[in-house]
């Protein structure tokens, strides 16, 4: 229970701190996307060491077709990090009503008409996928040895900071169906309709990239 207590405190961590700077600062690129790493990296020492420190659906896939967890504990890692999701918004939706700011806008993920770039499906589905691959493999990769222990909450809130940086003005970067899920169900109308893409690329991106590093890395 307790690693599912510090998922659900992780992925609340993330979102309301993400999406928040995203909001309060405009959409500035490098302060929501130091945002969503500074947020995974202090979570990574905090509660890394009770349950890894997913607070992301893609990465507990990954780490399930790795071998990590159970499908049992996978179910419950994203049950508590969808509901983490969900109360942060909730928390950041009630902080941005009480002032001028307002609660159009909660951090939601789109393409189309909801992107800063008007990508097209397509687009939005390839930048997803790719962007999701390069943030799991680089989490496999600083996780798959215990010498890396030290540095790999810095390693990952620095990927995710990364791929923030070319995702932004994209499609607002999810590469986590949680965080995208939290603002869609507040926001609704077309950022709740285009969700289901947000859910989706992520999954395939983390199994491909989970897939690709079991293939590289087995020495048989």
């Amino acid at each position: 229970m307790k690693k599912y207590i510090s998922e659900f405190i992780g992925t609340l961590v993330l979102v309301l701190f993400g999406c928040g700077i995203a909001v309060v600062s405009g959409g500035d690129l490098v302060a929501t996307a130091l945002a969503f790493g500074l947020a995974i990296i202090a979570c990574a020492y905090v509660i890394g060491g009770i349950s890894g420190c997913h607070v992301n659906p893609a990465v507990s896939l990954a780490m399930l077709i790795r071998g990590d967890i159970t499908l049992g504990e996978f179910c419950g890692y994203v049950i508590s990090q969808v509901l983490g999701a969900v109360v942060g918004t909730g928390i950041l939706y009630l902080i941005l009503a009480s002032t001028t700011i307002g609660t159009a806008s909660l951090g939601a993920n789109g393409f189309g008409s909801l992107s800063a770039s008007n990508i097209s499906l397509v687009g939005a589905l390839v930048t997803e996928v790719v962007l999701t691959f390069v943030f799991v493999y680089a989490i496999l990769g600083v996780t798959s040895e215990k010498k890396y222990s030290g540095v790999a909450g810095i390693v990952i809130g620095l990927s995710l900071t990364f791929v923030h940086l070319l995702g932004i003005n994209l499609t607002g970067t999810s590469v986590n169906p949680a965080r995208s899920l939290g603002p869609a169900l507040f926001t609704g109308g077309k950022a709740l309709g285009q969700v289901w893409l947000f859910i989706v690329a992520p999954l395939i991106g983390a199994a491909l990239a989970a897939y690709l590093f079991k293939y590289l890395n087995n020495e048989d």
